[in-house]
């Protein structure tokens, strides 16, 4: 399993999740097996857009992820993750705690991929 996690900043696992994920800084990327971390590795988001037409999404795509967590997303974004066959999740808080409750599947599949998604405030509501 391989998970983009979209981030505020370069901090890795330590690092917040960040609420937008086409604004994101740095993107996550996290290789676990067996339901444990094995590597990550921060990247930049080269492709942070400013209103529309979410290259992100091509970006974060090009290292191979199965699955991606952000705090939330516009729907154009949802429907190219859709159509890659990526499924999303919403989270709020550390990497690191998103990717354990994504491993122990308190995240996994059944979650409203970021449905309530507010761009005034970035916000993620389930």
């Amino acid at each position: 399993m391989k998970i983009g996690i979209t981030l505020n900043d370069d901090q890795g696992l330590k690092s917040e999740v960040c609420a937008h994920f086409g604004q994101c800084s740095h993107f996550l990327i996290v290789e676990a097996e067996n339901g444990k971390i094995k590597s990550s590795k921060v990247v930049p988001n080269t492709a942070v857009h400013g209103g529309g037409g979410c290259t992100a999404v091509t970006e974060i795509l090009k290292y191979g992820i199965t699955h991606v967590i952000a705090g939330g997303m516009g729907g154009g974004a949802q429907q190219k993750f859709a159509a890659a066959n990526v499924p999303i999740a919403c989270y709020s808080g550390k990497a690191e705690d998103a990717v354990k409750a994504l491993l122990s599947s308190k995240l996994a599949n059944g979650i409203a991929p970021c449905a309530g998604h507010d761009h005034e405030d970035g916000g993620c509501s389930h």
